[in-house]
């Protein structure tokens, strides 16, 4: 490589490394005027990289001229931002500089600037800081202007190189005053900054002096002041980092940053193969074409798989906002889309759109984790409300006593299931449900906290770029989980507000009927009053039973507005099992299909405390669904066990079945009905009475393979199941 071609390598490393900086500077907040000094002089030195690049490659006298100007305010830029260091009272601490300090500092960086200090010794330090830094403006101004002027005019090249050596000489001994009227203790966050900039104008004098000396430019020095600039730039950018009060006013979407450094990545990408591609096509002789036309293919069919990968732009925003911001997250944009999503849903996302699964994914979408489940309080357990992508089912209940939701209600803690399989005593030597761990996909344990409460929880799948788990994260989404549970605390009173009302409704609708009830007693005690007299009459006896007709239509009617019976007041006594199953089964003789019954012989004689008649109804309603699904040539089958200290009461039949989706969100909900006629009261008061005696209602069920209910009760003066049992 000659030296030009090594001298445009040179500038042009410099001119990048500069933008590089100065793309770090401008993503940085609040800054102050030595921030934005810092800001020019980078950006006067990519000017003048480029500048020299531009005349390495062609030397004309407009990019000689254009170095030549560049090259003094260069100098000029960095002499600004070291006066207003002095000047700003940064990093010196302004409270200690005294007015003889001032007057020193005057004397070292302009005579204008020490006269005028000694003559007013009385005014304060700041004062004369300030008026010191305009002297010394003044004066690095003018020697600019005279490098400049003696660079266009002057036919004499040591006049020229003069002139830029005074300048450099000019810059070490402001740096000097800064880095030596720096406290000790201070000096930490200046040190890579004098570093650089002594370097920089070190360099200059070592250049230019040379060539005032011997009337020409060391042609190898020049071109290797690209690559010694350009390697100054860390320095510089330490020296920023550690210098916080410099950071900028500038405000850079996260948005802006992503697309435009996926737009130039793409773009590099595109360039480097076409180099690639050009360099083949050169030296491949006849299959050069082919491979070249090739390799463009294959580079963009490469680059649309890598756009479209979630993976691939995960990973791209976690390294941004790793390297290039403050905090991890734009909170202002999370909390919005935090809200959207829990407000609106993400109908694109071809997920259901009801709150649980909503909730799911406005937790996910911070840290890129795809899919996850949640559970919510449900009774006496934590049970499976809703999950996405590998969660459609969890098949399994925390109570709501386990150690799990104890902890998460005591600590509220967000739990990172690795970090628990390597280090448990972290986290108490807690003791998670196996069906949760041994899942590899689960990542972490977000609880659902409401006034102290925990409504659920939620797990997250691993993320599509690995993501680390700190306290910005963690802080993160436990402020999330507490806005998405106020969410679902707002709906869960919601369900139970209209609950209330249809309940409201439906006791309104009993008074209703149980007034026409009267009216239709009223006309059959009437009836019956009569008979007596007219019981012979053929007129009377057709009216009476035109009477009855009617009344039994209107019965039929309300019976089958009014599917469940009024609450006893009375207390439940002893029900023989088997007695009451063979009557609750009779009273249903005349569905089709009819019921089989096996009663066991340890439970036939056997009590629970009810009330016969209300469990007579409960097993009824089941026998009547298991006909109703299981149609005329179906099979239904009651029976009858005990289990410990348990009556166990099955209704089998092999009918059409139930989702687990259907089960989950609709079985027992009150006042919803698949039935035409129906009031979708039914099962939800069996539950409820069953729940009421002590017992418990389950049921399970396959589509297309049957149901089966159990009914779990108390037996009356049995002991109570020992732990082992």
């Amino acid at each position: 490589m000659d030296l030009r071609a090594l001298g445009v390598a040179s500038f042009a490393a410099a001119a990048l490394a500069w933008f590089v900086l100065f793309i770090l500077l401008t993503l940085r907040r609040t800054g102050d005027r030595t921030g934005r000094a810092l800001l020019a002089a980078v950006v006067v030195q990519i000017g003048w990289a480029v500048a020299s690049t531009v005349m390495m490659l062609r030397m004309t006298p407009a990019a000689g001229a254009a170095v030549a100007w560049l090259e003094a305010l260069r100098g000029l830029a960095w002499i600004a931002l070291l006066l207003q260091l002095l000047a700003s009272g940064r990093p010196a601490d302004r409270s200690g500089t005294t007015a003889s300090d001032a007057a020193r500092l005057g004397d070292a960086i302009g005579a204008g600037a020490a006269a005028d200090t000694h003559a007013t010794g009385t005014r304060d330090a700041d004062d004369l800081l300030r008026r010191s830094r305009r002297s010394g403006l003044w004066l690095a101004a003018g020697l600019t202007v005279a490098s400049i002027i003696v660079d266009l005019l002057s036919s004499n090249p040591q006049w020229v190189f003069a002139m830029r050596t005074l300048l450099a000489v000019y810059g070490l001994v402001c740096l000097e005053q800064v880095y030596r009227n720096t406290p000790q203790a201070r000096r930490w966050a200046l040190k890579f900054l004098a570093v650089a900039l002594g370097a920089l104008f070190g360099f200059d004098l070592f250049v230019f002096s040379d060539a005032m000396l011997y009337s020409r430019l060391n042609e190898s020095w020049w071109i290797a002041r690209g690559f010694a600039n350009a390697l100054l730039v860390p320095l510089l950018a330490i020296a920023a980092a550690r210098n916080k009060q410099w950071q900028l006013d500038i405000n850079v979407s996260r948005h802006a940053i992503f697309h435009s450094t996926a737009l130039f990545g793409a773009g590099a990408y595109l360039v480097l193969m076409a180099a690639g591609g050009y360099y083949i096509r050169y030296f491949g002789g006849a299959w050069g074409e082919i491979a070249q036309t090739l390799l463009i293919f294959a580079a963009a069919v490469g680059l649309a798989i890598v756009l479209l990968s979630g993976a691939a732009r995960a990973r791209l925003r976690v390294f941004l906002s790793k390297h290039f911001f403050s905090y991890r997250f734009d909170y202002r944009e999370e909390w919005l889309r935090l809200t959207r999503l829990l407000t609106e849903g993400d109908s694109h996302e071809g997920e259901p759109q009801d709150l649980p699964h909503r909730v799911i994914r406005a937790l996910g979408r911070p840290v890129e984790s795809p899919g996850g489940a949640l559970w919510l309080r449900d009774g006496d357990a934590y049970r499976f409300a809703a999950g996405i992508r590998n969660w459609r089912e969890a098949p399994f209940d925390v109570p709501i006593d386990a150690p799990l939701a104890t902890f998460l209600k005591q600590r509220e803690w967000v739990i990172e299931l690795a970090e628990w399989r390597i280090h448990p005593e972290r986290y108490d030597g807690l003791q998670l449900p196996a069906a949760l761990t041994q899942r590899e996909e689960a990542w972490l344990i977000v609880p659902l906290v409401l006034d102290a409460d925990l409504l659920g929880f939620i797990v997250l799948t691993q993320p599509l770029a690995p993501l680390t788990v700190d306290w910005e994260v963690r802080d993160l989404l436990k402020t999330a989980a507490r806005q998405v549970a106020s969410y679902l605390g707002v709906q869960r009173a919601i369900e139970q507000l209209v609950q209330a009302q249809q309940f409201e409704s439906f006791n309104r609708m009993s008074a209703f009927v149980v007034h026409d009830l009267k009216n239709l007693v009223a006309q059959l005690g009437l009836l019956t009053r009569n008979a007596q007299r007219h019981r012979d009459n053929p007129e009377f006896q057709d009216d009476m039973l035109a009477t009855v007709e009617n009344v039994m239509e209107r019965m039929q009617g309300l019976l089958l507005q009014l599917r469940a019976g009024t609450r006893p007041i009375d207390q439940p006594e002893p029900v023989p099992v088997g007695d009451t199953l063979t009557q609750a089964v009779a009273a249903k003789r005349g569905l089709k299909p009819e019921a089989t019954i096996e009663i066991g012989e340890d439970v036939s004689r056997r009590t629970v405390l009810a009330h016969r008649d209300r469990l007579e109804r409960v097993i009824g309603h089941l026998v009547q669904n298991a006909a109703e699904a299981s149609g005329p040539s179906g099979m239904i089958r009651v029976r009858a066990r005990r289990e410990g200290a348990l009556a166990l009461i099955e209704v089998e039949d092999n009918g059409k079945g139930m989702s687990e989706e259907f089960i989950r969100s609709r079985l027992f909900k009150p006042f919803v009905s698949t039935k035409a006629h129906g009031m979708g009261i039914g099962t939800f008061e069996s539950r409820e009475y069953v729940k009421e005696l002590g017992g418990s209602l389950d049921v399970e069920s396959r589509e297309g393979l049957g149901t089966i209910f159990r009914i779990r009760l108390p037996l009356a003066g049995a002991a109570e199941p020992s732990a082992g049992a």
